[in-house]
């Protein structure tokens, strides 16, 4: 029985995130009342805030979820990325980038954004911030594996160059989610022009 209650709490949770996915993308964050996701999930009010105490709540949960997956999928390149600095690093965070779009837009993104960096001290500024560290940490792993592969060289402070990297391409995100006209294939293009300078001099380093 206890297994049944925690598979129908993990199922109305899912409901709700979907139903928070699909109302916030085509209606608004604003717009759309926590009534209005009890409705499209099929849960109650009550039930909705069983599991979120805001909107707010809802709207880094969603973050969560398009993080945990793209995490998940970055360990494949990590543990067998592609030969050559620049290539390894753009194809672990390409695949970042080209996932961003699956769960949030990008008003959603900025107002997480938002609630981040308003309220840091809060559960969800402090949820947001520990994915993001995450992330960074998965970006240092996929430099200690080049390291390994020596096409880095040992020397280096790998956790400095992951954050290094993941500043980059954190910011360049930022501008991304704050341009509403510009598309996936100029994010791209915007982070390879940065990345490839760091590539080649990392690799000149190693030999």
């Amino acid at each position: 029985m206890a297994g049944l209650r925690e598979r129908q709490k993990a199922d109305r949770e899912r409901r709700i995130l979907r139903a928070a996915v699909t109302r916030f993308r085509t209606e608004g964050y604003r717009t759309v009342r926590i009534e209005d996701l009890a409705e499209t999930a099929e849960v109650s009010v009550g039930t909705v805030y069983n599991y979120y105490k805001t909107k707010g709540e809802i709207l880094i949960a969603t973050v969560a979820m398009e993080v945990e997956e793209v995490l998940a999928e970055g360990e494949a390149i990590v543990a067998n990325p592609p030969d050559g600095v620049e290539a390894a690093l753009l194809a672990l965070i390409f695949q970042y980038y080209d996932h961003s779009l699956e769960y949030l837009n990008k008003e959603m993104w900025r107002t997480a954004m938002a609630l981040s960096i308003e309220a840091p001290g809060t559960p969800n500024g402090q949820r947001y911030s520990a994915l993001d560290r995450r992330l960074a940490r998965q970006v240092t792993a996929l430099i200690r594996k080049l390291q390994a592969r020596g096409e880095i060289g040992p020397d280096l402070d790998a956790e400095a160059l992951g954050q290094v990297v993941f500043n980059t391409l954190n910011t360049v995100f930022i501008d991304f989610v704050k341009d509403e006209t510009m598309t996936l294939e100029a994010l791209r293009a915007d982070l390879a022009r940065q990345i490839r300078p760091l590539g080649c001099l990392l690799a000149r380093q190693a030999h």
